[in-house]
């Protein structure tokens, strides 16, 4: 079983960037900790972090072939990107749609999503916890253990 993993805009900053929200958790360390969760459940991971909307979709489009469901933190294009959203959707596949911090808790803009309406679930406000459990989550899915 192979995911691809999307990191959205700003998440290269993870550990720096506004600590009190996200945590001290570097997004190294969160692939570190999602490479090791993904070996234990004999998953292969195929990730890709951009600032660039553009890549992001390019990444989709040129992977999907390549992976079996998407775990997916688009950061701040979950509100903005449609064409993300789009892609995402094009697939057919599987999505997992995480964030580190509890958008519902957080300022008005942030509550809306627009991948969530294409996704399985959502799973926020758990840090960089929020991964692994996404990552549980899919893989449960896509094994029919759900």
């Amino acid at each position: 079983m192979r995911i691809g993993v999307i990191h959205g805009p700003n998440l290269n900053l993870l550990g720096s960037r506004e600590v009190e929200i996200y945590g001290t958790v570097s997004l190294a360390e969160i692939d570190r900790r999602l490479a090791e969760r993904a070996e234990g459940r004999g998953v292969r991971l195929i990730s890709l972090q951009s600032n660039h909307e553009g890549a992001l979709v390019e990444f989709v489009q040129a992977q999907t072939s390549a992976v079996d469901g998407w775990l997916v933190n688009a950061a701040g294009y979950t509100h903005t990107s449609v064409a993300l959203r789009d892609a995402l959707a094009a697939t057919e596949l599987p999505v997992v749609e995480v964030h580190l911090s509890n958008i519902l808790a957080r300022e008005p803009f942030r509550r809306d999503s627009l991948l969530a309406p294409i996704a399985l679930g959502v799973v926020a406000g758990f840090g960089a916890r929020s991964y692994l459990l996404g990552l549980d989550a899919l893989t449960d899915h896509l094994n029919g253990s759900v």
